[in-house]
């Protein structure tokens, strides 16, 4: 029999409410084989079909949602409830559902997401490594990195490494000028890791450059706020990006959490496919 149960992660947003909770729900219960499927940004009854469609093949599947529309959630919960799916919104009571679900009492250790257990240090190694590996420093252990971010200047590189690094993840970023930028490594070897290029609009890169310069009160390099010379640093970025088959995020518009949430999304399709 197999006791592995399916959680399917459904979220309007970027989904870290919901990750936040389950970790802290499972923290009640000791014995509890899970699989995490997360679905962020979902938004249409179309979208909520094809999730509920996947995992009515599956058994032992459970659906968490945080989703503000409520005619969408009731879809939802219709919809898991014509294939007798539990389902349920993380505002109502997770422990007792799971205790049912699962046939055990729980715990009731108040807080118990934040024992210092083997996820906590890998997050800590996580936040080490990241922080080593900013910025193009450390580059001859990139394979060591879960992801690995290239992109142009101001491209949101560090905080989105240290947003993914507190979610568990060993990230190096590396910023792009050209194509002499990459490393040898990721040359000859472009699927060493999970490797993400992100990218954004001139014209948008050009005011996040003047308002640094500004801020830092340094007189503007004429290349550097040039938006001319910006534009060819972008495509130059994205023909790189293209040559190596490397996925690209456009984080103009998006903040840091929804570019996260995307990358995330990314590393799992990589993970899976090295399996």
């Amino acid at each position: 029999m197999n006791n592995t149960y399916q959680i399917y992660l459904i979220s309007d947003s970027t989904g870290e409410t919901l990750d936040r909770i389950f970790l802290a729900l499972k923290a009640q219960f000791k014995n509890f084989n899970y699989k995490i499927h997360s679905y962020s940004f979902i938004r249409t009854q179309n979208q909520i079909s094809k999730i509920v469609d996947i995992l009515n093949n599956q058994t032992n599947s459970i659906i968490l949602y945080t989703i503000v529309d409520v005619d969408l959630a009731n879809f939802l919960l219709k919809k898991s409830e014509r294939y007798k799916i539990p389902c349920f919104s993380v505002l109502g009571d997770l422990i007792i559902n799971f205790s049912k679900i699962l046939n055990q009492k729980a715990t009731h250790v108040p807080s118990g997401q934040h024992t210092l257990n083997e996820e906590y240090y890998d997050r800590i190694d996580a936040i080490q490594f990241t922080m080593n590996h900013d910025d193009g420093n450390s580059i001859n252990d990139l394979e060591k990195s879960d992801v690995i971010l290239l992109g142009v200047s101001r491209t949101s590189k560090t905080p989105t490494s240290i947003y993914l690094a507190n979610r568990g993840l060993k990230t190096s970023n590396i910023p792009l000028v050209n194509e002499n930028s990459v490393p040898e490594l990721l040359k000859k070897k472009p699927k060493i890791s999970c490797v993400v290029g992100l990218t954004t609009e001139p014209t948008r890169l050009l005011d996040l450059r003047k308002n640094r310069m500004n801020s830092l009160k340094e007189s503007e390099p004429i290349d550097y706020t040039n938006l001319e010379t910006i534009s060819q640093e972008v495509e130059k970025a994205k023909q790189t990006f293209k040559k190596y088959n490397w996925p690209v995020i456009d984080v103009t518009r998006k903040s840091v959490e929804e570019t996260a949430a995307s990358i995330i999304k990314i590393h799992e399709i990589y993970k899976n496919n090295e399996q």
